[in-house]
């Protein structure tokens, strides 16, 4: 009876080592459908705008944000939905790294590209430590952006790419709008898309439509590796973007539809 439980035992065991054994272990989703609210105003954007034509080398600016991430699964969905039409476009990205690891490291995005197999540019340079450095900066935030924005030209032109995608949002542009009104007393905000002076980059924001809320969600249902990026030289005081955008969620109480209405208005005629 020992014997024959023995035998029973391993022969149960083995079977089940067998069916573990021919279970194909669970791959890892890697690329996720944005949901509709994210979709239609975004092609909407993209066709309204001509962002994107047969061709085209495109780089997704990757700051490790919401945003970012979730554009750069946008624009993988969109290239394999647009070759049935004919429009057929590389992809890549790229991330600034200024070097202030107690604040931001943007480095664990290196193993997410490559599990992507997406070309992954990523460039590391101490901007902080020369603004800090230097007596003639009035302002770090917008030094950092100016020297980012050079080093992302730059990469773009050595790589070959012609477009530069970027990742701000409907908030974003109705933010800066209220931001050049009030301030510079001018009613401009972010373009869509625009080539710059040099004539030799387009840069486009596929997201002009999408309201932010929706990528917040998309990046937390799809468990977006987001990187928190806490500048001491951003975040010590609160910033006039920060105030415009309480305003606006204020106001959106009382005018559910106040961020339709501000990409829809019109000058009088």
């Amino acid at each position: 009876d020992v014997e024959s439980s023995s035998s029973s035992s391993s022969s149960s065991s083995s079977s089940v080592m067998a069916q573990t054994q021919n279970v194909a272990p669970k791959k890892t989703r890697l690329f996720f459908k944005p949901p509709k609210e994210i979709l239609k105003p975004t092609l909407t954007a993209i066709q309204e705008f001509k962002m994107i034509q047969n061709g085209d080398k495109v780089l997704v600016c990757l700051s490790g944000g919401k945003d970012s991430l979730s554009l750069l699964q946008f624009m993988r969905h969109y290239q394999f939905f647009v070759r049935s039409f004919g429009v057929n476009f590389e992809l890549g990205a790229i991330t600034v790294d200024p070097q202030t690891p107690d604040s931001f490291d943007p480095s664990p995005l290196i193993g997410y590209l490559q599990t992507l197999q997406i070309p992954y540019f990523f460039e590391s340079q101490c901007i902080m430590e020369r603004a800090k450095g230097s007596d003639e900066i009035s302002s770090i935030c917008s030094y950092c952006a100016r020297m980012k924005r050079g080093i992302i030209y730059s990469t773009a032109r050595r790589e070959g790419y012609n477009v530069l995608a970027m990742g701000q949002h409907l908030d974003d542009l109705c933010e800066s709008f209220l931001m050049s009104t009030f301030h510079n007393g001018m009613m401009r905000t972010m373009k869509a898309h625009y080539t710059n002076k040099e004539g030799d980059l387009r840069i486009i924001r596929p997201f002009v439509y999408t309201r932010e809320r929706d990528l917040a969600a998309f990046a937390k249902k799809s468990k977006l590796p987001v990187i928190a990026e806490n500048c001491p030289a951003c975040f010590e005081a609160p910033t006039e973007r920060k105030r415009m955008k309480l305003l606006l969620a204020q106001q959106e109480i009382l005018f559910p539809k106040i961020f339709y209405s501000l990409r829809s208005a019109q000058p009088a005629s």
